[in-house]
């Protein structure tokens, strides 16, 4: 069934559209450039261009017809695996082959201090469907194929009335949910359909009341002794002051037993996706970089995340390119700053990516990763808004992303957005798509699948080519340079605030998450 917005949000949309262009200009500067020569190891970077408003273009959300599905090549077959949901976000396969489908929206009660931000807000809302009467939310689905054929034969809502889910783990009958503002475990038994268990808090995560970017997601160490969380800037770059980032732009380590928590790395402004490499071990991630620079800067990425590293942000991106709006300049932190792995082309909105080694799929899509891209709002024409593969080799992005799952966008309305990818029990890739409301199952077309569902959470022991991940003990809260020398000289610069793990609380009886 189409779902379509109401008259009055896109006659509202208009007006600002109107506003907006008066303001912009209506500029078309840079939609001759060629975004493939973003995507790859050394991506082309051009100047940046300021204005008084980002470039903008909105797809308006339409949904899909009945019968309709997103395209994809010849060898594989898509299917609806789940429709009717509410705003689906992430998807997480459990050791028995049962899926979990996170779904949840942005946290009320953000704090407008700029014009921009009243307009970025309705942007945002239309962007994703708003604007029409919405199905509650913020809850977290169980999906079974009891006979493994790839299509869902039992449903249950299994958790609700959470705060702004995303990422999920399970190990040792234990769920972990990321909400908005902490990591809950609820404890869990394969194959129940239910919980009744209060959750407990096993760390509280930075949350509002600003919460820019709040999307939590979760992966489990190879050991399985720890957690990885990323904890997205709580601005575009800095502009409310480093404070307001303490414990943000970063991807921390979590003990699942304790909750002791530190900045595993840092300077990644909206990390998501957070996947471990089933061969090596290594921790990976899709971070989407900042705007305001032009319709072509800064590219989105996919990229490998090395313990104690820091990647740029606010200081600088792609290495050591410098944003000059960041002041005071940190020339040493830009020194310091890691170039990531792959570009995946300006303003993507990369939000979900899954590797493929346990997979069924065709032989080649078997050694490599695919990554989900919400697409673009903000620049002045659309970018993402499909689904990629990136082949590897050894652990490494080895060649160009293939686009392989497209078809979301029509014109300029949107059937739907892919967000958060995953395998499923038979080895298909699904797909979140949060404004189709649905998941997307995609298997070879010949019906092959693995011999036995393989879950997202994997526990490797002996991995090839390093050391599990986190394998030695957590660091002290900061484990950063920069305290007073003993002769008395003044002291370095302090780290940036991304660089500094709060402090953590004590779960408290009765709370369903921290308080903030």
């Amino acid at each position: 069934m189409t779902r379509r917005i109401r008259l009055q949000g896109a006659a509202a949309f208009a007006g600002s559209c109107l506003l907006v262009a008066t303001l912009a200009g209506c500029s078309d500067s840079g939609s001759d450039f060629d975004v493939s020569q973003q995507v790859g190891p050394d991506p082309v970077l051009p100047e940046p261009s300021h204005s008084l408003v980002p470039h903008l273009k909105v797809a308006e959300v339409v949904g899909w017809n009945e019968g309709d599905t997103p395209s994809i090549p010849s060898g594989l077959k898509i299917t609806a695996y789940a429709r009717d949901l509410a705003h689906p976000r992430t998807v997480h396969t459990l050791p028995n082959g049962d899926v979990l489908v996170v779904q949840s929206r942005t946290p009320p009660g953000k704090p407008v201090s700029r014009p921009k931000d009243l307009i970025r807000g309705w942007i945002m809302s239309y962007a994703q469907g708003g604007g029409g009467e919405q199905k509650k939310s913020n809850l977290i689905t169980l999906l079974r194929d009891t006979n493994r054929d790839g299509t869902v034969d039992e449903r249950h809502d299994l958790l609700a009335d959470l705060k702004s889910p995303f990422g999920a783990a399970w190990y040792d009958d234990t769920l972990y949910v990321a909400a908005a503002d902490a990591i809950l475990a609820y404890p869990y038994r394969l194959g129940d359909t239910r919980i009744a268990a209060q959750a407990k808090v096993l760390t509280p995560l930075p949350g509002g009341p600003i919460n820019h970017h709040w999307t939590k997601d979760l992966a489990l160490s190879p050991d399985s002794r720890f957690l990885y969380v990323s904890v997205g800037s709580n601005s575009n770059v800095a502009e409310r002051g480093l404070e307001a980032e303490k414990g943000r732009a970063a991807i921390w380590q979590v003990d699942r037993q304790t909750g002791a928590s530190r900045v595993y790395a840092s300077g990644l402004r909206n990390p998501n996706g957070l996947t471990v490499h089933p061969q090596t071990g290594e921790l990976w991630a899709v971070v989407n970089e900042r705007d305001e620079l032009g319709p072509n800067l800064v590219p989105d990425y996919m990229t490998s995340v090395k313990e104690g590293g820091f990647y740029g942000w606010p200081w600088s991106y792609f290495g050591n390119h410098v944003d000059e709006r960041v002041h005071p300049p940190r020339p040493d932190m830009v020194e310091k700053a890691i170039a990531p792995d792959y570009a995946l082309a300006s303003h993507v909105a990369a939000l979900g990516m899954t590797f493929t080694l346990n997979s069924a799929l065709p032989e080649e899509y078997r050694n490599g990763a695919f990554v989900g891209q919400h697409g673009s709002w903000n620049r002045n024409s659309f970018s993402g808004y499909k689904v990629v593969y990136i082949p590897f080799e050894e652990g490494a992005p080895a060649g160009k992303a293939r686009d392989v799952v497209t078809g979301f966008l029509d014109d300029d309305q949107a059937r739907g957005r892919p967000v958060g990818l995953g395998i499923d029990g038979t080895g298909a890739l699904l797909v979140a798509d949060d404004a189709g409301d649905m998941v997307w199952r995609i298997a070879a077309a010949d019906g092959s699948m693995t011999p036995q569902p393989v879950g997202t959470d994997q526990i490797t022991v002996g991995l090839a080519g390093g050391r599990a991940q986190g394998a030695a003990a957590p660091r002290g809260a900061s484990g950063q340079e920069g305290a007073t020398s003993p002769s008395g000289d003044a002291a370095p610069p302090k780290p940036p605030q991304m660089n500094i793990a709060p402090s953590v609380l004590p779960p408290r009886p009765g709370l369903g998450h921290s308080e903030n």
